[in-house]
Order: C-alpha cells, then sequence, then structure tokens
C-alpha cells in the first residue's frame, strides 16, 4: 500500500511543472508570436505574470527584453531565478498576489511600467473569487505604460465541462500522477485534483494536491476590460492552434489582446 499524506497546493506542481507540461511551452510559444506579431517590435520591456516556471519570462529575455516574471508560489519564483541563472538571462523575478503586484520603482516617486504584460496558461483562471478580476486588471494597468498591452488566455465553461471532468494520467521515471476534476455551473468554479505517487525507498508515497479555478463568460471579460479602462483589441478562439491537443475542440480556450489608452479612463 502506498503511503498517503496531503500538501499544499502548487508544491509539487511547481516541483515538476516543466514535466507535467511538457510541450506546453513550445506550444504557447507559437500562439503567442502568431497572435502578438503585430506588436512584438515595439515591444522592449514585459511583465509575466503567474510566470510558473519562467518559460515565456526566459523567452523575452532571450530576445534582449527587460523582463519582469510575477508569481505568488515560492517554488515557482526560486524555479525562475534558477533557470534564469543557469541560462545568464536577466529576469527579474518577483513573489507577488497578481491582484496587488506592484513592479519595482525607477525612481522614489516614479513605479515602473512596461509595454506588455502576459499572463499565460489559463493563469486568471486561478484566482479565488470571481470579482478578483477587477483587481487583478486594475494592477496590470498600473504596471503599464500608456498604450501598453495586456495578453492573456482563460480556461472556458466548456473547457471545464469536457477537458476537467475526465481522467488523465502521467508516468514518468520521477513520478506518477492522475489527473481528475470538476465543475459546478451554479457556482462557475472548476477544480483539478492531482492524485501524485511519489518514489520513497521500496515504497510509493501518495500526496493530493488540488487546483481550483473561476469561470468567466466572453461577456463578463469584456465588461471587465471596458470597466479597467481597457481597449480590448483581439479575442480568439484558440482552437485552430492545438490540433492534436484537448483543447482544439472550439470554445474551450480563449486568447485576448488589450491595451491601455493614451489617457486611462475609467467607467466607474
Amino acid at each position: 500500500m502506498p503511503k498517503t499524506a496531503s500538501t499544499p497546493a502548487y508544491n509539487l506542481l511547481a516541483r515538476y511543472y516543466d514535466e507535467v507540461m511538457v510541450d506546453h511551452a513550445e506550444l504557447f510559444r507559437a500562439v503567442r508570436r502568431k497572435l502578438l506579431r503585430k506588436i512584438l517590435p515595439q515591444v522592449r520591456s514585459v511583465c509575466d505574470l503567474a510566470c510558473g516556471s519562467g518559460e515565456t519570462a526566459l523567452d523575452f529575455a532571450g530576445r534582449g527584453l527587460t523582463v519582469y516574471a510575477v508569481d505568488l508560489a515560492p517554488g515557482q519564483v526560486r524555479h525562475v531565478r534558477e533557470k534564469a541563472a543557469d541560462l545568464c538571462l536577466p529576469v527579474k523575478a518577483l513573489r507577488a498576489d497578481m491582484r496587488s503586484f506592484r513592479l519595482p520603482r525607477r525612481r522614489r516617486d516614479l513605479p515602473e511600467q512596461v509595454d506588455l504584460v502576459t499572463s499565460e496558461f489559463d493563469a486568471l483562471n486561478h484566482v479565488p473569487r470571481h470579482s478578483d478580476l477587477a483587481r487583478v486588471l486594475d494592477s496590470v494597468a498600473r504596471a503599464l505604460k500608456p498604450g501598453g498591452w495586456f495578453y492573456f488566455d482563460v480556461n472556458t465553461q466548456r473547457a471545464f465541462e469536457e477537458i476537467w471532468t475526465t481522467q488523465n494520467w502521467i508516468d514518468t521515471p520521477d513520478f506518477k500522477l492522475v489527473l481528475h476534476g470538476g465543475f459546478d455551473p451554479a457556482k462557475m468554479r472548476a477544480w483539478l485534483d492531482l492524485e501524485w505517487f511519489l518514489p520513497e525507498g521500496k515504497l510509493w508515497r501518495h500526496k493530493k494536491e488540488r487546483v481550483d479555478e473561476v469561470c468567466w463568460t466572453p461577456g463578463e471579460i469584456r465588461a471587465a476590460l471596458r470597466e479597467a479602462g481597457f481597449q480590448l483589441l483581439r479575442e480568439v478562439d484558440g482552437a485552430p492552434f492545438f490540433h492534436g491537443w484537448d483543447w482544439a475542440t472550439p470554445g474551450c480556450r480563449m486568447f485576448y489582446l488589450a491595451q491601455k489608452p493614451i489617457e486611462r479612463t475609467r467607467g466607474r
């Protein structure tokens, strides 16, 4: 019988993120370059919000951009710093909540602002409450220069209903992982249970984690962007980019590109 223990959410996922998300970095890099091809030549500085293991931040740093990487999980921030040091890339990794993050100040009275904020791999779905979207967007707007862009993707209700409710198995030399979840349409919330089996001598230790996500309709996202003063430039169904993946089903993952006006106005 395996030994069983619980662990705080994201601890093990942070440790094995690249092995669990194998091929995802290259896949999302291709989508990003396609959807942002017109604006990337104008970008000199980037903040990757909820950066995970840092693949997006490292990609931008490799292009010679000034890069900040922000994540709430200490393990993820540590991994990004280690990767950046190994690759000799100047990524500034910060531990902060996406709902209230602030970039370091350039001068005492002038906070740093960037040309582009990215938040990929359905990171925005990870906030605890539906109302937190407004807080995230306010923090993003604060971090952007006038005219700067916000690029992000989200899981949709269809993804939660059709993908998260299935069971998947990952088998590697370092761990075995069963993923299974559910969706509550009344609360518009989803969960994904991660059942880890880790070798420990001649035994396997069983540990559990849970990832929770909230779900917004496209209309709610558009309204929240307007309320925060953003102009929505693109709203793209990701299905054509994900041939052979679960997200190839239309309506499972949406990508958004919004812009902060030169003069930011608010509707509230």
